[in-house]
């Protein structure tokens, strides 16, 4: 097989590391909601989530100020809403309006839920010490909400300027894992 050199600034088209999901945040009446594609597990009891967020990002302020958010997961059909939400900023608007998104108070945290996501994860912030550097926030998860009408979700991946990939077929493989 005949390979080619991939230039370095479009290595995340490769491993980009899970489906996008909608940030929202709040504080002290101010809200927002942000497209986030950069995030990993880092544990799983009590569940940790690593999650990368610009500093140039309204969300970012936000979450510094009141430690906890929550990550909302779409399925396909929030393309256009979860596209929409990331190509604007919420400084001037209510994103939440703008997308046709529907807030509803969490159970743990002050950020609201999303009512058309098919699950919703209330996160507090528990590790900053990678914010200067790198923006990258350790999130604890209290409280976990999930749509048991939806069996296999169809999520979107971020591929770069505008390209999605829609999680496919499930398949099974031996694995000693439970």
């Amino acid at each position: 097989m005949a390979k080619r050199t991939l230039p370095l600034g479009k290595v995340s088209t490769l491993i980009e590391p899970g489906p996008v999901v909608l940030l929202s945040t709040a504080h002290r009446g101010e809200r927002d909601v942000m497209t986030q594609s950069w995030h990993v597990m880092l544990e799983f009891e009590p569940p940790l989530i690593g999650c990368v967020i610009s500093d140039r990002n309204r969300s970012f302020a936000l979450l510094k100020a009141s430690r906890e958010c929550v990550i909302n997961i779409p399925g396909v059909e929030l393309g256009e809403a979860v596209a929409r939400c990331g190509n604007r900023s919420g400084r001037q608007l209510d994103k939440f309006a703008a997308c046709g998104l529907t807030p509803r108070p969490a159970r743990e945290v002050g950020a609201p839920l999303i009512d058309e996501c098919f699950a919703n994860l209330e996160c507090r912030v528990v590790d900053t010490r990678l914010v200067p550097s790198y923006g990258f926030f350790v999130l604890q998860v209290l409280h976990a909400w999930v749509d048991p009408a939806v069996k296999d979700p169809r999520t979107l991946h971020h591929r770069g300027r505008g390209r999605f990939m829609v999680a496919g077929e499930t398949i099974r493989l031996r694995s000693r894992a439970r």
